[in-house]
């Protein structure tokens, strides 16, 4: 194999290096919890195998066997698993195949954002591939640490899902594609993660039609669901965006490492799809934002015309309370007029008068019709 094929996706230039805090003030924290420090690496190792030409060998018992192996000089390829690893079972790997402190630090606190480092021959890229769980209508979102040296490939995840096995059984199907190195398994290994974000990206947009419906339904419980879609859209975010620095950090080394043009061809087309995932995220993003404005506004809506109603209603109260009030007036006067009359006093002038009960009656009929024509000019009745 010529050698330009294991430097072939070394770039040119890579992302910055993180500020790493003070051990004590790290926020992060490894994703699994740790177990015996005297658990030997072999434990967490899924899948260990030997590569000659493109095609698998018999597998070595120990990563020293596979290291081994790779003296050899037909030029041997290794591809090792892990899953769950220890920060010692980390470090044996490292001490193995010489790997930077740097990138092994970063393998051992987990929880980093996708990126591509270069450490002298060797490359460390970090992927988040996703998952969407129909069960509970959520996405999740794992880690993958890959290490690509001039004859080996290291995977290490903190996360079961999802698994690692198609990419191999892909490759090994494809002696030719395999046959190109540590590079190709890059590639497919980042095939693999970005097609396994359309199933999400589906997912995704199923959900948004399912929230958009509810808003017009005008569902009180939308509001959360909205916020916590837009968290998850946000993480996946994250997760996709900086893959287009990655593709175009390899892309950047193709004419330098002089990378075989059907492995350019593909990388390509993953950079296309890449594109496309991070630009519907981008949308989905934006229209949660849309759809969130909007859903405040028909809450809005909903209040105003809750109050509208509220105040047509107080105001035929009062009309009602107007008419009741007006027509108690009118009956007081008379009631007001008998009452004087009716009390038992001997001397009272009006009893000895002949025209006082028909004056009383007058009276009575005159101060209603009055208090009617008053409360009518005023609309109470």
């Amino acid at each position: 194999m010529p050698s330009w094929r294991n430097r072939a996706f070394l770039p040119t230039s890579v992302l910055p290096s993180r500020n790493r805090p003070a051990e004590e003030d790290a926020p992060e924290r490894a994703l699994q919890p740790r177990r015996d420090d005297e658990v030997p690496v072999e434990e967490s190792v899924v899948e260990k195998a030997v590569y000659l030409h493109g095609r698998r060998l018999e597998a070595p018992h120990s990563l020293r066997e596979a290291m081994h192996r790779l003296h050899d000089p037909d030029k041997a390829m290794a591809w090792i698993g892990l899953v769950h690893p220890t920060e010692a079972q980390i470090t044996d790997m490292a001490k193995v195949f010489d790997l930077h402190p740097l990138s092994v630090e970063d393998a051992i606190v987990a929880h980093q954002r996708p990126k591509l480092e270069r450490y002298d021959d060797t490359l460390f890229v970090v992927l988040r591939p996703a998952i969407y769980l129909d069960e509970s209508e959520t996405v999740q979102i794992g880690e993958l640490h890959i290490f690509i040296g001039r004859d080996f490939v290291l995977t290490v995840r903190h996360t079961d899902r999802p698994n690692l096995a198609a990419v191999r059984h892909r490759m090994e199907a494809d002696p030719d594609l395999l046959a190109l190195g540590p590079e190709a398994v890059l590639y497919a290994m980042i095939d693999f993660v970005v097609d396994g974000y359309a199933p999400v990206i589906a997912g995704l947009e199923n959900d948004i039609d399912e929230i958009e419906n509810q808003v017009f339904e005008s569902d009180p419980a939308v509001s959360r669901r909205i916020y916590e879609l837009s968290r998850e859209v946000a993480e996946l975010q994250r997760a996709t965006k900086p893959l287009l620095q990655i593709v175009r950090g390899l892309e950047r080394g193709f004419d330098k490492y002089g990378t075989d043009e059907e492995l350019q061809r593909n990388l390509r087309d993953v950079a296309d799809h890449a594109t496309s995932v991070v630009e519907r995220v981008d949308g989905f993003r934006s229209n949660l934002a849309d759809i969130l404005t909007l859903n405040a506004t028909l809450v809005a809506q909903t209040q105003n015309e809750e109050m509208r109603r509220l105040a047509e209603a107080g105001m035929e109260q009062n009309d009602e309370v107007k008419k009741i009030s007006a027509w108690a007036a009118i009956l007081f006067a008379p009631s007001l007029i008998s009452g004087i009359y009716g009390m038992n006093f001997e001397r009272m002038p009006e009893l000895s008068w002949p025209v006082g009960y028909p004056i009383a009656l007058c009276l009575m009929l005159v101060v209603c019709g009055v208090l009617f024509l008053v409360f009518r000019r005023r609309k109470w009745l």
